[in-house]
């Protein structure tokens, strides 16, 4: 069992207030800003990242990464599973 399963699948992933996803001229690429934190956001988390709006649901979010990417959807929603519970551990996503 990994760290994302026990995320619900209607669970409405979202940044946290004070947390900023940001493109980042000087390091080439985009950061999640927080308080006294900068993560550095590979593409594949900025593609997860910008759908995290409070919105759209776990499901809802991977079906348009499965559609946009046109990737396998266990894989997918393993890897956004895993980089959603990897945030919300470290209190920079809510979920």
């Amino acid at each position: 069992m990994s760290a994302g399963d026990e995320i619900s699948g209607e669970a409405r992933p979202k940044l946290p207030r004070g947390v900023r996803l940001r493109a980042d001229e000087a390091r080439g690429g985009h950061v999640l800003l927080a308080p006294e934190r900068v993560v550095r956001a590979d593409p594949v988390a900025v593609a997860i990242l910008e759908r995290c709006d409070g919105a759209r649901t776990l499901n809802q979010l991977v079906e348009e990464l499965c559609v946009a990417y046109k990737g396998d959807r266990a894989r997918i929603e393993a890897d956004v599973r895993a980089l959603l519970a990897d945030l919300a551990a470290k209190r920079m996503l809510d979920l």
